[in-house]
């Protein structure tokens, strides 16, 4: 039987962690067979903080998504972020031996190998390698150099660098947890591949992915990475600003903000207000949504000015480099109520909510198709693409226990065998076969006649 091309996604986000497993279906399409949500407790800022927790909350996202799917995960994708992470743009050529052969893929591969060699300041890693335009023999702006001839082959190239205690501690927690690591791919540039389409990529489009701990930005012009970047700040600094501004705890700030907040000010009446509970028999606290929607929307604007400065450094006031199809807004944070809005007014640039159902089979849940999981999307397609098996169904298992003569089967499908259903058919009496299956819960007995009549046929055959 051919092996299923199972892709296996692993975002280590700061508010959760999400495992998804998923394949593709006979559309092209990215069919959901599993995922797994926990609460993050030991990150901040997307760097692990804290192994331990960590390591459990993996392991729970995990369990959770096997158990829904009925595969097993053998390794995953990881998604990395954190203010850490830099990009920088760099040029390197290679002198071909035989410029009478056409270029093939492996002169492009001796070129990336090449940059992944560079020289980094103490401590950092190199995560991508990411070529954008090529030149050959001076010739430039070739986006596919494949096939053709040449002596000199140059590309300018997108690198992502992170710091490297940060990459080897997301490795140790994974390994930790009883999987192995298959990939690192920067988060931006996941959430990207879930939400943006190849014509936003060439007409050019920066994608801002507001998750709890950080902002991730990854712009693209001309169907190529332009500039990517982290902002250390999410919806977490926004939960924790409630908190203060109304003395309240985070629970109760973080529900606010989702059922009630807004980043527009102007949308709330003077005289709405919400009551919440006090603690320990306190009196209720009453809270101007007015009040509170001010809140959110200070550092609301103090997050995406920060992305535009970015937007700005990579150039997007010059007409050339100019973003046509503007801004994409995605992760938990793109579901404030009228974010769209204040970033059109902050940017003026037409803006949009991202939605990772455009590469989903349309059998998909509402849940998935949501801004929040983008992410664990983009790194389940990157998987598929690395066309890895990173998982396997979990295949009928016969338990087989020898009475004289005869053989009991016990059949399991998708879920693990249960060490109680183990010690059930170990302890079988000579006197009851019991089958059972899946489908059914029904047990049949044969009879004393039954038996007495195979016995006599095994008497003959031996006598034979």
């Amino acid at each position: 039987m051919e092996k299923e091309n199972i892709a296996v996604g692993l975002d280590i986000g700061t508010t959760k962690i999400v495992a998804m497993i998923g394949k593709k279906n006979e559309y092209g399409k990215l069919e959901i067979l599993g995922v797994g949500k926990s609460k993050s407790l030991g990150v901040a800022r997307g760097v692990v903080n804290n192994i331990t927790q960590t390591i459990q909350s993996i392991q729970q996202a995990v369990i959770e998504a096997e158990a829904n799917s009925g595969y097993k995960i053998n390794d995953v994708v990881v998604g990395i972020a954190g203010q850490h992470i830099r990009s920088i743009q760099h040029t390197d050529y290679v002198i071909r031996n035989n410029p009478e052969e056409v270029i093939s893929g492996r002169d492009i591969q001796l070129l990336i190998d090449q940059v992944n060699k560079l020289a980094m300041l103490p401590g950092e890693e190199i995560i991508h390698v990411l070529p954008q335009e090529f030149k050959i023999d001076g010739q430039s702006e070739i986006k596919e150099p494949i096939g053709m001839y040449g002596g000199r082959l140059e590309a300018s190239f997108h690198v992502v660098v992170g710091q490297a205690s940060s990459i080897r501690n997301v490795g140790r927690c994974i390994q930790s947890s009883g999987i192995e690591l298959s990939g690192l791919t920067l988060e931006p540039l996941a959430s990207a591949d879930a939400v943006l389409s190849q014509e936003e990529k060439e007409a050019g489009v920066a994608l801002i992915d507001i998750g709890g701990g950080t902002t991730d930005l990854a712009i693209f012009k001309d169907g190529i990475i332009r500039h990517t970047a982290v902002v250390p700040f999410g919806g977490n600094v926004i939960t924790d600003d409630i908190k203060e501004g109304c003395s309240i705890i985070e629970k109760q700030a973080e529900l606010l903000k989702t059922k009630f907040g807004s980043a527009w000010p102007g949308e709330n009446k003077d005289n709405e207000i919400v009551s919440i509970p006090g603690l320990r028999g306190r009196d209720p606290k009453e809270i101007s949504l007015k009040n509170l929607s001010k809140i959110i929307h200070a550092r609301v604007v103090e997050i995406i000015e920060q992305v535009f400065t970015e937007i700005k450094a990579y150039g997007h006031e010059d007409p050339r480099k100019k973003l046509i199809a503007g801004i994409v807004l995605t992760g938990g944070g793109s579901q404030l109520k009228h974010i769209k809005q204040l970033v059109e007014y902050i940017t003026g640039m037409d803006t949009r909510i991202g939605y990772p159902n455009e590469h989903l089979a349309g059998n998909s849940s509402e849940e998935i198709s949501s801004p929040l999981f983008a992410t664990a999307v983009g790194l389940v397609m990157n998987s598929i693409e690395n066309n890895s098996n990173s998982a396997y169904k979990i295949e009928l298992k016969e338990v087989v226990v020898e009475t004289p003569k005869q053989v009991v089967f016990q059949q399991t499908t998708q879920a693990p065998v249960i060490e109680e259903k183990r010690e059930e058919v170990a302890n079988v009496i000579e006197d009851e076969v019991v089958l059972e299956t899946e489908s059914t819960e029904h047990k049949i007995k044969r009879s004393f006649f039954d038996r007495y009549v195979e016995k006599i046929k095994d008497f003959l055959d031996n006598a034979e």
